[in-house]
Order: C-alpha cells, then sequence, then structure tokens
C-alpha cells in the first residue's frame, strides 16, 4: 500500500480509522489536524538518547496535534491545545534542509503519525542523515509499509503491555496489540541497530518506556516483551524516568507524583538482568525545564 492510497481523505493513517476529510488548514478528526503538516519548533536539540543527540544534536522537528489523548503529555500545548503553524510540504523540505545545514545528526520527527502522508511527500528525494520517525507507537502497519525506505530510524514508545493502561491513560483498548505489531514491522524494515564509528545510530529501532508511578510491574512486562521477541543486539532500549505531572495528570492517582527512587532502581536493576542494550536515566531527569519551549522557532 502506498502514502496515496492512505490519503488525507477519509484519513486512515493512524489506526483510529476516523476517517476525517482534512483540509489544508482546516483540522478534523481524532488528532484535529489539518493534512499539511503543522509545527510548532524545529531546531537541534541536545536532549534525546545519546547515540542520536551526538554532540551536535539531533534535528528535532515538533509536529502539532496527536492521535492519541494521552492525559499527562509533557508536550500539551501542541498535542492537546493544537499550537503550531501550518507550512506546506515545500517549506517543511526546506525546514529539513536548514537542519541539516546547522550540523544535525539525523531529522528526528516528534509525533509525525496524523501527517505520514505529507511527510512522505517531503522525504520523496534521499536526504544525507538518517530521519527519525519519533511516535507513540500506536502505528498502522500499512501507514509504516508505505514508509519504508524514507525512514531508517524508528524511535517508538512502548507505553503500555495491558489494555487497561491503555484505556485509563490514552483513550485506546488496542494499544498494546497495536505496538507490538507496529514495533515488530519496524524492526523488520531496519534489521538489527547500526551505530556508526562516533555511536550515533545510522539504523534501526530504539524503544521507549516511560516508567510511570504505580505501574513498575507494567514496565517489567514491557522489558519481558522486548527481551522475549528481539533477539541480542536486534533493538536498543531506553528506560525513561523523566516523568513530571502534566495536565490532567495533576489531578489524576497515581499519576500526580514524580517516581520514587525505590521504583526507578527496580526498573534499572530488572533491565540490567534481562541484558537489555540502551539507556536509563536517573531522578535528575524528572523536570519540566527539559520540556522545549514551543515557540514556533525555526519555522
Amino acid at each position: 500500500m502506498t502514502l496515496r492510497e492512505l490519503d488525507h481523505e477519509a484519513c486512515t493513517l493512524c489506526p483510529r480509522l476516523c476517517g476525517a476529510v482534512r483540509g489544508e488548514e482546516v483540522g478534523a478528526g481524532v488528532c484535529g489536524m489539518p493534512y499539511l503538516p503543522k509545527l510548532a519548533r524545529a531546531s537541534l536539540h541536545h536532549w534525546e538518547e545519546p547515540c542520536l543527540s551526538g554532540w551536535r544534536g539531533a534535528g528535532t522537528v515538533f509536529f502539532s496535534g496527536c492521535s492519541l489523548r494521552c492525559l499527562y503529555c509533557q508536550n500539551e500545548p501542541i498535542s492537546h491545545g493544537n499550537f503550531g503553524t501550518v507550512v506546506s510540504i515545500e517549506a517543511l523540505q526546506e525546514i529539513f534542509q536548514r537542519l541539516i545545514g546547522q550540523g544535525a545528526h539525523n531529522l528526528d520527527l516528534v509525533n509525525p503519525t496524523h501527517f505520514a502522508w505529507a511527510i512522505g511527500k517531503a522525504l520523496e528525494r534521499p536526504l544525507s542523515v538518517p530521519v527519525v520517525w519519533n511516535s507513540s507507537g500506536y502505528e498502522r502497519i500499512e501507514t509504516l509499509q508505505a514508509l519504508e525506505g524514507k525512514v531508517q530510524v524508528y524511535l517508538p514508545d512502548f507505553k503500555y503491555p495491558d489494555e487497561e493502561g491503555g484505556l485509563r491513560y490514552s483513550g485506546v483498548p488496542d494499544y498494546p496489540a497495536i505496538a507490538k505489531a507496529a514495533i515488530v514491522e519496524m524492526q523488520r524494515q531496519t534489521g538489527p541497530y547500526l551505530l556508526d564509528e562516533e555511536g550515533i545510530l545510522q539504523r534501526g529501532v530504539l524503544i521507549r518506556h516511560l516508567l510511570l508511578p504505580g505501574r513498575l510491574q507494567q514496565a517489567k512486562e514491557v522489558m519481558d516483551w522486548v527481551s522475549e521477541t528481539f533477539p541480542p543486539g536486534s533493538v536498543l532500549f531506553s528506560l525513561m524516568g523523566q516523568y513530571v505531572p502534566f495536565g490532567r495528570a495533576k489531578e489524576t492517582k497515581p499519576l500526580d507524583r514524580t517516581i520514587r527512587s525505590s521504583e526507578l532502581r527496580a526498573a534499572i536493576a530488572y533491565m540490567q538482568a534481562l541484558g537489555l542494550s540502551g539507556y536509563t536515566q536517573d531522578s535528575s531527569s524528572a523536570k519540566e525545564a527539559y520540556v522545549p519551549s514551543f515557540d514556533l522557532s525555526g519555522l
């Protein structure tokens, strides 16, 4: 299936399959977005995993809107509030080239799923750096297949191993099945991860899991699945301890607190015992200061 067949009309780009007719600048559907990209920021970003940020930074493009409705989203002003500005496909290509010219190790496309059609058009010509698809993990197999060859690195979340978690915190009961199938497809496309001589990721899948308060057991289940599904050396894993309550999470227990040190220590120990290759964060990462300013920089 091609991106042309997964057009913006009667949109079926994400697993919601809402069938919305999205205008050039008028939003519609679950994501509330037009089919042309709406952006909130494009700049060099130094707070991704070391294999992505390197020393020059990832060329990060933050897209507005979202097909999920995570009640704890740290990017709430753009994911829920839909802040941003609409750009043409040609302007998006110019933004990509500008970031590459600034020395970006890669193009880091943050929350791009609902703009897959337009992004696919913008990526018709190969670029000189890897393209990173930085997403929630809630992806249609057909959309991912239509992107094959245009994306070199997949950076999916695996948020919930349980349907209850997906429904309660993101409004989607089918999250585990959808995300598992999507991540397997991502790894099929890229093959085993590949780092260059400077430790920068050139190809592969890096799976993220944000440890949430009171959900240590679910974090272990996520890691079990990764360990059981992918042979050693085939994917990277990032255990994130940066959770800070945002939005409605501030009034929702147990999400109204940060991660306890004991929870983070136990999760890291479990990851190490499984022998998963990748990254961990300490408690110092749990600060609102690390959230980028969505001020239309670089647009």
